[in-house]
């Protein structure tokens, strides 16, 4: 098509409504050294950053398009991790919202992740079931640990140990050796499902929440200290000599590094699964929850009062037994160890307002007070605090909630004002308006269950339908219900303002039309002032349920969709019969006609679109639109453009004239349930199932539908490549539990096709100057010198080697690998003599070392093999260790004169601080002289 017909693009422009989604979760992030204040919540596909006590947004991490799926930051607080949905993961800064470092490595959704104690390495777990150790400060992947049979749930460091502890939905807990990289314990003493876990203390003690209402407790025992306390050993003639129950587990006992025992369980008071376990960073406070608003709260004992607690037992105990002695009974028996029940101690159930997503805990008060952040499943947060840590129970006092930014269910109408600049807004609770250009709520108005919605009499006032089929007028100025009418028996479906914004009908499921006229009334409160109603005029008896309707612009026909598929348009002045639109198979849920009432497009359940004339109710054309129910359509003023919206969380932009798709516009990650475009045409809004509701603004950027079928082929061709099985690396086998890490992309392959790029310009410039060489020298004459590639001018005039060194330097650390990969060998015959140069000259050392170290280990067999590439390979050993040992060793002459000069500022500022002391002394003494001498004087 060209050039010839221009449609101008639709592209999001904000994203509001939604405080944080259920798939992801909250934590506590410090911004300017502030902490308990800022709330990091999930947002579809951003993170947003919340003041808890003004209830305001403070910053945004953007996202791309795939929804967050977790969140963790960094022990130092200065960094957020965040897992999405497609396996991506971005570690952001805290202090500038920026990303600083994408791995991809994962599958599918990353389901877990955990930092190690300095920062420097990130943990991600995924759903499909491998765990990934990132180097954060190398940006790259260092290796894949497979054993999970199923999702990953969590994962988490050791505080002392290079251990690394993962549980999942296959029942079990297991413990990875990080120096080794393999799997040295697996704990099987679950029978459902792991969910979340914890470590208590210095990693002596392991709580996992299950499928049942227990918290199980382990106890961690090292070997090494085993045999500092001079625990004795097992010895194998032993193990073998007495066999109990399974020799795998007692060799399993035999050779790993810890031995883990269950000491007991806490029982819960809730009856449902364990979803998400924490602890405060002191270790005091264990907080747990279940798929429901119950919140309970345990004080884990530190050693002294644990000490203190068993002996005022064990004097107790004495006590008894010496009475029992005295009357003749048995005696007691005197505890040794606490039980875990009593190490462990319940100290509060908290009740929320709604089902619990998540939470988090800080310690406040120097330690004397403990916050705790709620993520609730009606897209709301909510802040309690503990005031006292003292005494058997505690009360929580709610001190706010973050609840205004958005609905507590979906958003199931929205409604644009004839101005352009409101928003209203529908749900299962209450009415909001939103101001367009700042996305913030102005109003906020409870309500029943709004099915459909629309701004009458000037803006100043809005009209709801609901689910009760009653009809509620607001006034908007005011904030307030003005009048509640009990319209239908049946849900209230659809209203339809009438052009002249004199009155209304409404369509409901007790299969009548009814049409309203606004009238004005005097206020039985007050004498004079007049307030605003709706009249009942007339009904209309239909055959079925009326699940919509809408009057022609011209106000001369109403058409009404009925339950049994068909579309019937009727005289809007007499109500008689003028059409039937049949053709489609399920109902029609959405309609809507054009602005020059020539055209009506309806939008069905049987997921197609059909476009009909009301001169003679003939179909001009039927498309499958979406791959689900269609939930809403409109036309875009004054034009024969129309967007839809379905179950199939896509909105789509087609063109009635020329009966074609012009472009989806992808954004929701949910059932888009509402739809509603401006007066004026430049502004879209949509409302979906994951509680978002996003704006859409027309640019000036023309489309083209041969560049969209492009785009859509591309994508389609980057996510069978993203699923594509990665081939085993040479001396790697196939079931290993260690693997390499990342995983091929569109971005890898186009790195790879900018590395063999440059081979080849490299390639030829080299064989150029050869070439202009031997002329200069069979000529003896002075030459012009050659002119070079515009690539390189554009770089500054640099060499050709220079030119790949710079293309490689320029591929992202995460990619690199995977770049490398997929590059042919015979590229890799061309660039083995150039990382000899790049290491002789000592440019990029260490990116040159890393990138011959993995293809060598990748093209170790014909590498090997080929007689020309030996003499390489021996010049570079010598090469690359010598260029190491001088980088380590200019590394640590640097280090020792920091090191040096940071003694001797220390030094300097002792100094000088013990000098301005000492002459203030002597001021001060000679001061006290000089007054001696002036009342010795006197």
């Amino acid at each position: 098509m060209g050039l010839t017909k221009q449609y101008l693009r639709y592209s999001q422009s904000a994203t509001f409504g939604v405080v944080g989604t259920q798939k992801a979760n909250v934590l506590f992030v410090e911004l300017r050294g502030v902490r308990g204040k800022y709330a990091a919540t999930a947002a579809c596909e951003h993170v947003f950053v919340w003041d808890l006590r003004k209830s305001e947004k403070m910053l945004v991490l953007q996202g791309d398009k795939s929804e967050v799926s977790v969140l963790a930051k960094s022990p130092q607080g200065q960094i957020l991790a965040v897992g999405y949905a497609d396996g991506m993961v971005k570690v952001f800064s805290l202090t500038t919202g920026e990303v600083t470092v994408t791995f991809s490595g994962h599958k599918s959704a990353v389901t877990a992740l955990s930092f190690d104690q300095r920062g420097l390495r990130l943990a991600s777990g995924s759903k499909d079931t491998d765990v990934i150790i990132w180097d954060v400060v190398n940006e790259s992947g260092l290796y894949r640990l497979k054993g999970h049979k199923g999702v990953v749930t969590q994962c988490q460091f050791m505080k002392e140990r290079n251990i690394l502890i993962t549980s999942s939905k296959d029942t079990f807990v297991k413990f990875w050796d990080m120096d080794t990289q393999h799997c040295f314990k697996t704990l099987v003493g679950h029978r459902t499902e792991v969910w979340d876990f914890v470590l208590l203390g210095a990693d002596q003690r392991l709580v996992t929440g299950a499928g049942d209402s227990e918290l199980r407790v382990w106890d961690i025992t090292f070997q090494d200290e085993e045999s500092k306390e001079g625990a004795e050993q097992p010895a194998k003639k032993q193990k073998l000599s007495s066999i109990v129950h399974d020799e795998e587990d007692e060799e399993e006992e035999e050779t790993s590094i810890l031995s883990c025992k269950c000491v007991g369980s806490i029982v819960r008071k809730g009856r449902q699964r364990a979803v998400s376990l924490t602890i405060d960073s002191a270790g005091r406070v264990l907080c747990c929850h279940g798929a429901d608003c119950w919140l309970e709260v345990f004080l884990v004992l530190t050693s002294e009062e644990k000490t203190k607690l068993l002996s005022k037992r064990q004097k107790k105990a004495r006590k008894k037994s010496r009475e029992s002695v005295t009357n003749g009974e048995n005696n007691e028996e005197i505890p040794e160890l606490l039980a875990v029940k009593d190490e462990i101690q319940p100290r509060c159930v908290l009740k929320a307002s709604s089902k619990i997503r998540s939470f988090a805990a800080i310690l406040e008060n120097d330690a004397t007070a403990v916050k705790l952040v709620l993520q609730l499943h009606n897209n709301s947060l909510e802040t309690h605090i503990f005031q006292s840590l003292e005494g058997r129970h505690w009360d929580a006092e709610k001190q706010g909630a973050v609840a205004l930014p958005g609905h507590r269910s979906d958003v199931r109408t929205v409604a644009f004002s004839s101005d352009n600049t409101t928003v209203l807004t529908g749900a299962g609770e209450s009415v909001k308006i939103w101001n367009r250009a700042t996305q913030q709520c102005i109003r906020s108005m409870k309500s029943g269950y709004a099915l459909c919605s629309a701004f009458v009499v000037s803006e100043r006032h809005c009209v709801i339908g609901t689910k009760t089929g009653h009809l509620e007028l607001f006034d908007i100025a005011a904030g307030v219900l003005l009048e509640r009418v009990e319209a239908h028996e049946g849900a209230l479906w659809s209203i339809a303002t009438s052009p002249d914004k004199r009155g209304f009908v409404t369509g409901s499921a007790d299969k009548t039309l009814k049409f309203w006229d606004f009238e004005l009334i005097k206020d039985e409160d007050a004498q004079s002032s007049k307030r605003l109603t709706v009249v009942h005029r007339r009904t209309l008896q239909m055959p079925d349920d009326v699940l919509c309707v809408k009057f022609t612009p011209d106000q001369k026909l109403i058409a009404v969709a009925l339950l049994d598929s068909t579309v019937k348009v009727f005289f809007a002045d007499t109500l008689k019969f003028f059409l039937a639109l049949y053709g489609h198979k399920l109902p029609v849920l959405a309609m809507d006609i054009s602005s020059d009432s020539t055209l009506i497009v309806t939008g069905s359940a049987d997921r197609n679109v059909k476009i009909w004339g009301l001169d003679f109710g003939d179909c001009h054309r039927s498309m499958f639109a979406h791959d689900d129910s269609i939930m809403s359509l409109q036309f875009v003023p004054n034009t024969h453009l129309f967007f839809s919206v379905g179950k199939d969380k896509k909105i789509k932009q087609w063109d009635a004239d020329h009966f074609e798709q012009i472009t989806t516009l992808e954004g929701h990650h949910a059932e888009v349930w509402c739809l509603a475009v401006s007066p004026n045409g430049n502004y879209l809004v949509s409302g979906s199932h994951d509680k978002s509701l996003r704006l859409w603004e027309r640019t000036q950027e023309p489309l083209v539908l041969e560049e969209e079928r492009e785009m859509e082929r591309e994508k389609a061709a980057e996510e069978a490549l993203s699923h594509e099985e990665r081939p085993t690396l040479p001396g790697q086998r196939s079931n290993s539990e260690v693997g390499a890490a990342g995983r091929q992309t569109a971005d890898t392959v186009k790195a790879a096709e900018r590395i063999m790029e440059a081979l080849e310009l490299y390639k030829e410039e080299t064989a150029k100057e050869e070439e202009h060489e031997e002329i200069r020298r069979a000529s003896k004459k002075e030459i012009p010198p050659m002119k070079k590639h515009p690539i390189l001018q554009a770089y500054g005039n640099i060499s050709p080697t220079r030119y790949v060194l710079e293309v490689i330097r320029k591929v992202k650390s995460s990619e690199l690998e995977e770049s490398l990969l997929v590059i042919p060998f015979s590229y890799v015959l061309e660039l083995l003599p150039l990382l000899e140069t790049f290491i002789s000259s000592g440019w990029e050392v260490e990116l040159a070392c890393r990138c011959l170290l993995f293809l060598i280990r990748v093209h170790h067999g014909q590498i090997t093999s080929s007689q020309s590439l030996l003499p390489i390979i021996d010049r570079l050993r010598s090469t690359s260790m010598q260029q190491v040992h001088q980088m380590r060793d200019r590394i640590g002459f640097n280090l020792a004169g920091l090191q040096f000069l940071q003694r001797e500022l220390e030094s300097r500022q002792e100094v000088q601080l013990f000098g301005d002391a000492t002459a203030k002394m002597k001021d001060k003494n000679k001061k006290r002289k000089r007054k001696l001498m002036i009342t010795l004087t006197s």
